[in-house]
Parts: C-alpha cells; sequence; structure tokens
C-alpha cells in the first residue's frame, strides 16, 4: 500500500505529521492491503475558519478496479483529525469492499 501525503503551506513540523499518518494507515487499514493500492492524504491547516476546528485530513484511497473511497474530518489537531479520517475511511471501506465481496 502506497502512501502518498499532500501538507498544505501551513502544516509545521511536516515529518511528525507525516510519521503520524503513515503510521496509523498501516496499523488500522493493514487488512484492506490488498485492496488498496494507493492512498492520498491532504492535511491541512485552515487559518480563515473560525472556531477550533481548523485542522483537516482528507484521505483519498484508490481501490484496486473500483473507484476511489474519500473521507475527511476536522479536528482542534492535526492528530485528532488524522484519527478522524482514518476511522471514517476505515468505515467506508468495509462497506464499499463488502459490497464487492457480495456481489463479485
Amino acid at each position: 500500500m502506497q502512501i502518498q501525503i499532500n501538507p498544505g503551506n501551513q502544516v509545521h513540523g511536516y515529518q511528525y505529521v507525516a510519521k503520524e499518518i503513515e503510521a496509523q494507515l498501516t496499523k488500522k487499514l493493514h487488512r484492506f492491503e490488498g485492496y488498496i493500492t494507493r492512498i492520498e492524504v491532504h492535511v491541512e491547516d485552515d487559518h480563515q475558519k473560525t472556531g477550533e476546528n481548523d485542522k483537516r485530513c482528507l484521505l483519498e484511497a484508490r481501490l484496486k478496479h473500483h473507484q476511489p473511497v474519500v473521507a475527511s474530518d476536522t479536528a482542534p489537531s492535526y492528530k485528532e483529525a488524522i484519527n478522524g479520517a482514518i476511522d471514517k475511511l476505515k468505515r467506508a471501506l468495509d462497506s464499499t469492499i463488502g459490497r464487492l465481496s457480495n456481489n463479485g
């Protein structure tokens, strides 16, 4: 499973964020490795947004022979946004791959 991380311009400590993302994706999505060819990660700090939830993580999982599955989350910290997006992606993959297994 290839992981491509695209940090926004306002992301400080990119190396730490990248290592955290790779570790969490590998840990939480390992059972989908046979289906996923690549995961694209977009991490942003939206300073224009008011309020606490200005950190955003968007994940796009590219699947073999199927349309990509996308999930995103916003939170006060990168860690929370990353984990929230991964949990949403995991649920979406469960649903998508379950349908593929039932139809194939």
